[in-house]
């Protein structure tokens, strides 16, 4: 049981972004650890008369579960702000940086972290263009082999390493698919990691860092989310010095971008060391495969205590 005061807590899970299914596992996995905790909990999946439910039930705390456009773009965690309720996470205009992986990134670059070089393209501006004079340029301009993403969205939906020009075009479709603007980034050749960031009253600090290895070399949607698609060492199997450099610039990187409660900043760590900022998740899965229980438990807490935790320092933050 808890030691934290039991809370009366709503947590929202579904919504109806690509995520959706993950977003109910997240939301199911944290109300159960929180009612272990003994805590109250109720699950509600956003809709027409969201506002109106949480204004009458005046819950101590919501805790967004909600991955992808629904909760990530900022909107939804701006007009939660608006009810008075405390909730978990980062507030809206914060949020919307951090969604869009160019804008985090440049605002990454500017304060002097590596992230690989990479040019947003917006739908029109590659059909307007022409999409095989567009191709040829950031071949040249990027190399190969490159990354293609959308530049917003998570679970690694529509992200493709392009390895020759013929594999490009197909990327940009699946990328666009996903969003209105696709993010062509450099490849880093390293090892993936990814960070939680937690600050349950003391600061932001980082969890221990998990290291991924996907079977097939992909960290696909499907290697996200399906039991041995991929292998993880939490901690990562780095240098010392390499994992201190890694987890400080999680941290910053959070901190910069204004990120509140809980993150996960994901990175490539180059063979010289050096750790690239890729992206920063507002609302990291918490689902059975999620990185961020992986890391809890690494760091020898348990889900349910850490989440009690969470929820308390979210009451006084607002």
């Amino acid at each position: 049981m808890s030691k934290f005061t039991p809370l009366n807590i709503v947590i929202l899970a579904g919504g109806i972004s690509h995520e959706r299914d993950v977003s109910l596992r997240s939301g199911r996995r944290v109300a159960d650890a929180l009612t272990n905790e003994g805590h109250t909990v109720t699950v509600l999946d956003p809709g027409a008369n969201l506002l109106t439910t949480l204004t009458e039930r005046a819950p101590d705390l919501i805790w967004p579960t909600l991955h992808g456009a629904t909760g990530e773009d900022g909107a939804l965690l701006s007009l939660l702000e608006t009810t008075g309720i405390p909730f978990l996470g980062s507030r809206g205009p914060a949020a919307a940086l951090a969604w869009n992986k160019a804008t985090a990134k440049e605002l990454a670059l500017r304060a002097g972290y590596a992230t690989p070089p990479a040019i947003a393209l917006s739908t029109e501006t590659f059909r307007d263009l022409g999409a095989t004079s567009v191709l040829e340029h950031l071949i040249n301009a990027i190399g190969l082999p490159l990354v293609v993403k959308p530049a917003q969205g998570g679970s690694s939906q529509g992200v493709t390493i392009v390895r020759t020009p013929a594999d490009l075009p197909r990327a940009m479709v699946d990328a666009y698919t996903y969003a209105t603007t696709a993010l062509v980034e450099a490849h880093i050749d390293g090892t993936e990691v990814t960070v939680a960031v937690i600050d349950i009253g003391a600061g932001a600090t980082a969890l221990p860092i998990v290291e991924i290895v996907p079977v097939d070399g992909v960290y696909s949607f499907e290697a996200r989310y399906n039991a041995g698609e991929t292998d993880f060492y939490t901690p990562a199997r780095l240098d010392q010095d390499v994992s201190e450099a890694v987890s400080s610039t999680a941290v910053a990187i959070h901190t910069l971008l204004d990120l509140r409660h809980l993150s996960r900043i994901d990175l490539i760590v180059d063979t010289a060391g050096t750790p690239w900022f890729l992206e920063a998740n507002v609302l990291p899965g918490l689902t059975e495969t999620s990185l961020v229980p992986q890391a809890i438990e690494a760091a020898d807490q348990t889900l349910g205590a850490t989440y009690s935790a969470l929820a308390a320092h979210a009451r006084t933050t607002q």
